[in-house]
């Protein structure tokens, strides 16, 4: 098995094979059959992950491209991928277009993939940091710019923070995880944060690097240097998290924390199997212990009107076993296993796909 990461394809190659093998010698189940999906990097070490449960299962065949939530639609709506995986919601002309590359049927998100974002620094001998929604924002305009300043001092009493110099790093690419920070810092701290979310940053000042691997880098390398980056990304630099304040007293990122937050995740339309989160509710939540900054990525697939017969079964079969049996290993990977309340929402949906 060979599985690559930042735009490369991810496939279980010998696995699909004899999957492959298996399903012309039965007679065409979708067991075995191959899905193909490309977009969003935030979710790619999980789409690695679930490559190989479906493979080791001799189910379907993950084969997923992570080259960003734009490129991954732009394939989808040309009919060159089976799904997109977006860390946004299609946009209304990207919606139409969709329903006609699914033959005039709706297409349909399914937030299938849920990552913390971390406010991961570098700060020498400063291992337990608080900060604020309202300080992240000043931080991450230039309004606050020395680590000792007195905003920051104020949720870290006992602390000994130093004068360094804060250098903010944010993504140069257009970006999912920057949309959806900046919502979150509309929605939290809307007092200090007055752009219009954008996956472009819109934030003064600063320092930019590429991909959510550039900025987790530069950040490893720069002393007094902070960023927004999923949380695997940030483990994987040994960086500092900061815990939050949302309102109801500082929470540390961990699994529970945010699963806490995920399963009070409400959609925008609660009637429909279109499950579009409503991240406004979710970013403004202050519900004590929970880590509401959270990525909740989609699989945008056809509701029906597939070309190939075989294809919604075997998208079908996938996603049912990611929710199952997909989710063990993921808080290794930094993502959060889908609570089982959260995943009850979810199944009509699948279940609704052909």
């Amino acid at each position: 098995m060979r599985y690559q990461r930042n735009g490369v394809r991810v496939t279980a190659a010998v696995a699909g094979v004899a999957a492959v093998l298996a399903v012309s010698a039965c007679g065409g189940s979708s067991s075995g059959a191959t899905i193909t999906g490309e977009g969003s990097t935030a979710q790619q070490k999980a789409m690695e992950h679930f490559a190989k449960v479906l493979t080791d299962e001799g189910g379907s065949v993950l084969d997923y491209t992570g080259s960003g939530s734009g490129d991954g639609i732009k394939k989808f709506l040309a009919g060159d991928v089976d799904f997109a995986g977006s860390d946004s919601p299609l946009k209304e002309d990207e919606v139409a277009k969709a329903k006609e590359r699914c033959g005039g049927n709706d297409a349909w998100h399914l937030p299938l993939v849920a990552g913390p974002v971390a406010v991961a620094y570098n700060l020498d001998g400063v291992d337990d940091l608080k900060l604020s929604p309202s300080v992240i924002a000043k931080i991450f305009d230039s309004k606050i710019t020395t680590w000792n300043d007195k905003d920051i001092a104020a949720l870290n009493p006992g602390v000994k923070l130093p004068s360094t110099k804060i250098v903010p790093v944010h993504r140069s690419d257009s970006s999912g995880t920057t949309d959806n920070f900046q919502k979150f810092l509309s929605s939290a701290a809307p007092q200090d944060w007055s752009y219009e979310h954008s996956k472009e940053f819109k934030g003064k000042g600063g320092s930019a690097a590429s991909k959510s691997t550039g900025v987790g880098d530069t950040v490893k390398k720069t002393q007094g240097a902070i960023t927004y980056v999923e949380w695997g990304f940030a483990t994987e630099n040994n960086l500092g998290v900061a815990s939050i304040d949302f309102g109801s007293g500082a929470v540390k990122l961990t699994s529970e924390s945010a699963a806490k937050a995920l399963d009070a995740v409400q959609f925008k339309d609660e009637g429909s199997k279109d499950r579009v989160v409503d991240a406004d509710a979710l970013f403004a939540s202050k519900a004590a212990g929970a880590y509401p900054l959270l990525l909740t990525t989609y699989e945008v697939v056809c509701s029906t009107g597939y070309p190939k017969s075989e294809t919604a079964p075997a998208l079908k079969q996938a996603f049912t076993s990611i929710v199952d049996k997909g989710q063990q290993g993921l808080p290794d990977l930094g993502y959060v296993p889908l609570p089982a309340g959260y995943v009850a929402k979810l199944k009509p949906t699948i279940d609704a796909l052909r």
